[in-house]
């Protein structure tokens, strides 16, 4: 099975059975997202290439633990060989922190708003780099909001000067102000992801009430000024309703611009957890879509330093998993 079938399905699938030897190193939890408050995640990796899928004891596909990272992965009566990786904060290689695990916006494919979630203090932060300093090439920041766009940046902008002494690129997703490009630019900050989450801005407004899909276009247009080609990404989530056409134009629109999408599978979450993820076929022809366009804007998801694109755990990604 090639890799990038294989991933869409696990993608579809969205979690694993995990099973055979204790795992417990190579399980990863999330304080942010759609995944936050669930019971964990790993990254199966085979031939350089990785996926990352939620562990459910009902998962249809399974994951058999041999020792040492070793597993087998079992799919659609298909047995393939391959590892798990550790996650140093959240995925591999790379220190991913949520500086606040609470929001005051209510989008509603995101369950962070419903839980216990705690704003990180700038040590404690440092302390959580300092864990793992010797296995990660890149640091990267993301962020609920916890009072107020603008004091949630103030926040941001203290931890990212806390963190420059590591001398690790630093990359920053946060809901942007209008100075925020700029500033994080300001601070050496090497990558900006400001998601516009929706495909449409109807759906936008459905899904993010209170936000502002304009300001989340305006932070990106400046961004790529400052930060350059492949520095600035926009996350558009697949299956919040929208039509393969509605990606097409959007990943167009944000390319023209010089921002890469990056093309998030809707996980069902919050008041959305009726909703079906999308499926293996639909992600695999909007990633022929996805590279195509890329393409033709001189964009390359492999020059990527931090964060969701030098990751690719959650999204089939254009030239990393194709």
């Amino acid at each position: 099975m090639e890799w990038s079938r294989l991933k869409a399905r696990l993608l579809e699938a969205g979690s694993v059975r995990l099973s055979g030897e204790p795992a417990d190193p190579y399980v990863s939890r999330s304080a942010a997202g759609p995944s936050a408050g669930t019971s964990g995640s790993l990254f199966f990796s085979t031939g350089g290439q990785r996926v990352r899928a939620g562990i459910d004891r009902t998962g249809p596909i399974e994951v058999v633990h041999r020792g040492g990272g070793e597993v087998d992965l079992i799919v659609d009566d298909r047995q393939i060989r391959g590892r798990l990786e550790p996650a140093a904060l959240h995925c591999p290689r790379q220190a991913y922190i949520t500086v606040s695990g609470t929001c005051i916006f209510c989008c509603r494919y995101c369950p962070v708003p419903g839980l216990p979630g705690r704003r990180k203090e700038v040590g404690e932060i440092v302390e959580m780099v300092e864990s793992v300093a010797d296995r990660i090439d890149a640091i990267a920041i993301t962020s609920g909001v916890a009072s107020s766009i603008e004091e949630e940046e103030t926040y941001v902008l203290d931890v990212v000067a806390a963190l420059l002494p590591f001398g690790l690129p630093i990359g920053v997703s946060i809901y942007p102000g209008p100075e925020t490009p700029a500033r994080l630019h300001a601070l050496c900050v090497v990558e900006v992801k400001f998601n516009i989450e929706a495909a449409t801005e109807a759906l936008f407004l459905q899904m993010c009430p209170g936000l502002s899909w304009g300001a989340i276009w305006e932070a990106l247009r400046s961004s790529v000024a400052l930060f350059g080609k492949d520095r600035v990404y926009s996350n558009v989530i697949v299956g919040l309703g929208e039509t393969d056409e509605d990606l097409e134009r959007v990943m167009g629109d944000l390319a023209a611009i010089g921002v890469t999408p990056v093309l998030r599978p809707l996980t069902p979450a919050a008041s959305l957890a009726d909703r079906p993820r999308p499926s293996a076929d639909r992600l695999l022809s909007l990633c022929e879509t996805h590279e195509r366009i890329l393409r033709q804007a001189g964009l390359d998801p492999r020059r990527a330093l931090t964060m969701c694109p030098a990751c690719t755990g959650c999204d089939l990604v254009p030239g990393r998993d194709t």
